[in-house]
């Protein structure tokens, strides 16, 4: 493993070229509770740009994949046409679409965090993308801890949900396709993190 600094990944993912029209869209993929969000939001702070999470297009636990065709329509092609991306968060309290709606300019770079962001039909749009992964017992707690410590029917739930994703990780080769393998479990802070794949160039 090799630490790099925020400002260093965001310099090389601004000397990619733009796939997605004239944007750098770069997923953040992973498992629950691997530290995608924590590693989306810092990299997005130090470089300025926008981030979708797909949990906010997600129509409840159920469109764990199936959600997909809504980012498409709603983000994916008004970024690719080079005009603004507009939609409602999905209200997991509510279990509906509402509040103010969010728009997304096609800035020069945006980040697509969450599981599945960096699936096989998006790919050869993607400028950049990163696997942030983490022990699993690991990634329980947090999960736990975020979003549903006492809540049985969360624990049913995401139970279900990691069972699946798993299950794509594995038919998608997600990891093995991305540019970035990181360590979501390193004790980093708001500078750096620990990559587990490139090595080091010499």
């Amino acid at each position: 493993m090799t630490t790099e600094t925020y400002a260093a990944l965001a310099q090389r993912i601004l000397a990619t070229e733009p796939r997605l029209g004239g944007v750098r869209l770069v997923a953040v993929d992973g498992p629950s509770g691997a530290g995608k969000s924590w590693f989306a939001g810092r990299l997005a702070k130090v470089a300025n740009i926008p981030v979708v999470h797909t949990d906010d297009l997600l129509d409840g636990w159920e469109d764990q994949f199936s959600f997909w065709g809504r980012l498409e329509e709603k983000v994916l092609e008004p970024l690719r046409r080079g005009r603004a991306a507009t939609y409602q968060r999905y209200l997991w309290h509510r279990q509906a679409f509402g509040g103010t709606p969010v728009t997304v300019e096609p800035a020069a770079c945006v980040l697509l965090e969450g599981v599945t962001a960096a699936r096989r039909e998006i790919r050869d749009e993607l400028s950049f993308s990163v696997f942030v992964t983490a022990p699993a017992d690991l990634r329980w707690r947090r999960a736990l801890e975020r979003d549903g410590r006492h809540d049985v029917a969360f624990r049913a739930y995401l139970e279900r949900w990691r069972v699946n994703e798993n299950e794509h990780f594995a038919a998608d080769a997600t990891a093995a396709h991305a540019d970035l393998l990181v360590d979501g479990a390193a004790e980093g802070d708001d500078d750096w993190y620990e990559r587990l794949w490139p090595a080091p160039a010499d």
